[in-house]
This record gives structure tokens, sequence and C-alpha cells, in this order.
């Protein structure tokens, strides 16, 4: 992560990301899931402010992790 990369989004969006991928992780191992490591790369990308709402969303579908039920 560079210095520019931090700085695309404020301190204050970061933590909000960051407690929006929280409440997901949660409720995925509420469901009995776990992330994997390509989809946990992504939210990071996402909190660092890397992608948006909609790249992180299209990127984890698009994911070979993913399964429908």
């Amino acid at each position: 992560m560079t210095v520019e990369t931090i700085n695309r989004i404020s301190a204050i969006e970061r933590a909000r990301r960051h407690r929006e991928v929280d409440f997901a992780r949660g409720d995925v191992r509420y469901e009995g899931g776990i992330l994997s490591d390509e989809i946990e790369l992504l939210n990071a990308r996402y909190i660092a402010g890397e992608i948006d709402s909609d790249e992180l969303t299209g990127a984890i579908l698009a994911s070979q992790t993913v399964r429908s039920a």
C-alpha cells in the first residue's frame, strides 16, 4: 500500500468500510462460512480505497471461491 492509496479516501471512510467488511465477515461466519484469502484481499483493497463497492461486489461474484446455494 502506498501513500497515494492511503490518501484516496478519508480515515473516516476507511473506518466505515472496515466496519462494513467486519459486519459481512460476521454474517458469513454466522452462516457457517469462511472467507477465502482471495476475498479477504479484495476486502483489504476496498477498505484501502483502491476499489469501490460496485467493484468489490463484481470481483466477489466473479471469484472462483463463490458458490451459489
